[in-house]
């Protein structure tokens, strides 16, 4: 800087005070006003030692000129510079300390260089007055004088007017004292040195008031950048969630944000110099991260404010000087305790099923897992049980989904009242639930717990102000006894439940290494299913439909027979499962409709052809169509087909059911109600005009021999079905003796072993047009 400002201690803190003020509640005044406020400043402090440099010259000049001057002259003249100086100067002192809190104008500035231009009049005017009367060597001293005073213009560069006022003043006395001496070589020399005086003079002072006032702009524009950075990290500060520090080369807190010393619980003041490790609990993280003396990113760190556990985020960029040293670390520190809590609210509903709030199939898997651990640690076995709602699906369907998820909600708190601290309950999904025992030494004891829990579901629930009731099965697997792994349990636990499906549901039964014998079973055979219909391992049988009053073969039951290349016979009852299963039944009960409508179109009218149909075929909204093509291309006349269905096809989606059966009713094809009494209870159906055959089943014919009771039931279907114009048949007929009573109680038609077992193609043919009289006479 070219100037310095040294004002008083009592200006300086006035100064700041006001500076304080002024910057809270006025906007930054434009480099223009700092400039002038600059000079006017520079002025004052300069004015006294231009004073005094006045009143020395003043003094040494009168000395000179004594006796050569009159005394009153000089002593009147070196009075009013003396005076004329200690006034300017209080002034100008006054001016500055008026402008030190708002901007001066520039007629400050011109009154300011005018009161300067006058002091400079007053010093010159007796040096030049006098010049031309006194001896050459008197000149030279006064000439000197006045080119040293002109050099004052230099103290006060910063002010080019006042500068450039004082210099030309001083520069138009001499000259003008130069032109009265006469047109001497000592005048010419004189006043050629007096012109590269005042131009050098000139120069400096333009040259000083340029470069300050770069240096005004230059200040002005750091300031101004300053004040936006710290507004700006004060508010950063103040509504943001960052907070800011440094440290020293040692770690210690330089600086630290106060919202940090309130999280804290302690002043500002304690926390400066401190450690920064130390003041949160010592983290090792952070003393390591700090220690490498290089940036980090997010060191993670929890305290205790308030009585309530936060989390912060230390970030820092490490500070070096030019040459390389570490001098610090300057960094953030963020408050992430909402984001903390966010992650751990979504990590827990991850977790979790949201209809009930149990543990979700994810959280068992970790459940099941800490459990097989502690049963491997402490030779204490631990055990996974997978229950399954039975009877849910159509209690969901009748009710509606909000009825459903309501039966489940209740399902979940009676598990969880009933296995109380002996375990952890979860769902899985669906109608499926979980529960992990950590403890299972005692199978009795888990068994009891089984036969609880389904006895607690099995209770009725109250669905608009009906009572509706459904089953649980269970299937139990112990870790490590059944399993060492978290996914070998679970395999076997849902193998134990399949087993307790199929033994007729309402069960529990723990898993058996025949379990897996038989699922690997089923998934070969899977496979062998998929290649026999690519492989044409199929084939069908016909069993003979008989009229009951004429013994005429009037139709055939077709009947699908797989011949496993390695197997051999594969029954019906073992692959059609499996079959359903794995999602081949479509194709494999397509390729059994074509292939008996293909076979039954080379018989003659009316032989009719039977085939029965899967309950999940009639879930397929294809079937109409498939059926409709088959018998188009095989030419044969849909009253030709009939179709068989069980009673459990109304166990599921009834409603879809219907939908299905009446649209093959529309082809003209027959529907007939296989097993009729077996099953679920279908009597509701039979009025709906879809059936045109029921079929008694095989039981009921042969308890009519040995039960009066089931010759009644007959008897019933019987007078039944005529009542809705339904062909009766009667299956399982094997005795002469069951052809007769089935004959007598109505029955319409015969089909059982008396009248001919399964045949081939060929010799179910010759069988067409006979009667079986005639065959048993021949």
């Amino acid at each position: 800087m070219f100037y310095s400002p040294a004002l008083s201690a009592r200006k300086r803190a006035l100064l700041s005070d006001t500076a304080d003020a002024a910057q809270s509640a006025a906007p930054a005044v434009s480099h223009v006003h700092q400039m002038r406020n600059l000079q006017i400043e520079a002025l004052a402090e300069f004015a006294p030692l231009l004073a005094a440099a006045s009143t020395l010259s003043a003094f040494v000049i009168t000395l000179v000129l004594s006796g050569r001057v009159a005394m009153p002259i000089l002593a009147s003249w070196t009075i009013l510079v003396v005076a004329f100086n200690w006034l300017a100067m209080r002034r100008l002192q006054a001016t500055a300390f008026e402008h030190i809190a708002r901007p001066a104008s520039a007629i400050v500035i011109v009154e300011s260089s005018i009161g300067v231009a006058i002091a400079a009049a007053i010093w010159v005017s007796i040096p030049a007055a006098v010049f031309a009367d006194q001896i050459p060597e008197i000149r030279v001293l006064l000439a000197g004088a006045i080119s040293a005073m002109l050099c004052g213009a230099l103290a006060i560069a910063v002010a080019p007017l006042a500068a450039s006022a004082w210099a030309l003043t001083l520069s138009v006395g001499l000259a003008a004292a130069l032109w009265m001496s006469g047109a001497s070589k000592f005048a010419i020399a004189e006043g050629t040195l007096l012109v590269f005086d005042a131009a050098f003079v000139l120069a400096v002072v333009r040259r000083f008031a340029g470069l300050a006032d770069k240096q005004i702009r230059r200040a002005s524009e750091e300031l101004r950048q300053s004040q936006m950075l710290s507004s700006l990290m004060h508010e950063y500060e103040e509504h943001g969630t960052s907070w800011l520090w440094q440290t020293d080369e040692a770690n210690r807190l330089h600086y630290v944000s106060p919202q940090i010393a309130m999280l804290l619980n302690k002043p500002t003041s304690n926390l400066i110099g401190q450690p920064l490790p130390a003041l949160f609990g010592g983290s090792t993280a952070l003393g390591e991260a700090m220690l490498a003396q290089a940036g980090f990113d997010s060191v993670d760190i929890e305290l205790s404010s308030a009585g309530a556990r936060r989390w912060l985020a230390i970030a820092g960029n490490a500070i070096h000087d030019r040459s390389g040293q570490f001098r610090g670390f300057r960094g953030t520190a963020t408050d992430i305790t909402e984001t903390r809590s966010s992650e751990r609210r979504l990590r827990n509903l991850a977790r979790l099923d949201v209809l009930t709030g149990l543990p979700n199939r994810l959280h068992i898997r970790e459940l099941l897992g800490q459990a097989l651990e502690q049963a491997q640690a402490n030779n204490v076995p631990c055990a996974i049980l997978f229950l399954d709602l039975d009877g849910f699906k159509p209690v969901n369907d009748t009710f509606g989904h909000p009825q459903g998820d309501a039966v489940l909600q209740t399902v979940a708190q009676r598990l969880v009242e009933t296995v109380g601290d002996q375990g952890i309950v979860g769902r899985l999904g669906g109608d499926e639930f979980a529960i992990v025992l950590g403890d299972a030494q005692s199978r009795k004891r888990v068994f009891e717990l089984a036969d609880r829990l389904i006895a607690r579901v099995t209770e009725p629930y109250a669905l608009d102000a009906v009572s509706v009731r459904i089953g649980l099965s269970i299937g139990c697997a112990f870790g490590p006894i059944d399993g060492n792994s978290v996914d070998d349990l679970l395999k076997k636990a849902d193998l134990a439940l399949y087993d307790a499906k199929a033994q007729g549901r309402g069960t529990c039964r723990t898993f058996d290494p025949r379990l897996a014998q038989e699922a690997e079973d089923r998934v070969r055979l899977e496979t062998d299913l998929a290649d026999a219909l690519k492989g044409n391992q199929f084939r069908l049988l016909y069993q003979p439909l008989v009229d009951a009053q004429t013994q005429e073969v009037t139709g055939f039951e077709a009947l699908l027979r797989w011949q496993h290349p390695g197997r051999g016979f594969v029954s019906p009852t073992v692959f059609v499962p499996v079959a359903e299963e794995a999602g081949l039944i479509g194709d494999i009960g397509e390729w059994v409709v074509r292939t008996a409508c293909r076979d039954a179109a080379s018989w003659p009218e009316p032989i009719t052809v039977a085939v029965n149909l899967s309950p999940l075929q009639l879930l397929a909204p294809g079937l109409p169509g498939m059926i409709g093509d088959a018998l188009a291309k095989s030419r044969l006349a849909a009253n030709r087909l009939e179709l068989e269905v069980t009673e459990s096809v109304f166990l599921n989606d009834s409603t879809a059911t219907l939908d299905v059966l009446k649209r093959l009713r529309a082809l003209g094809v027959r529907i007939a109600l296989d097993d009729f009494g077996t099953g679920y209870s279908s009597l509701g159906y039979l009025n709906r005009t879809i059936f045109n055959k029921l079929k008694i089943d095989g039981s009921f014919v042969r308890g009519a021999a040995t039960r009066p009771e089931t010759v009644s039931i007959i008897q019933a279907i019987v007078t039944l079905a005529n009542c809705f114009q339904m062909t009766i048949t009667a299956e399982g007929v094997e005795s002469h003796e069951d052809y007769r009573r089935m004959a007598e109680l109505g029955c319409h038609q015969i089909q059982g072993y008396l009248f001919g077992r399964p045949l081939p193609f060929e010799r179910a043919t010759e069988l067409v047009g006979t009667r079986w009289e005639q065959r048993a006479a021949g």
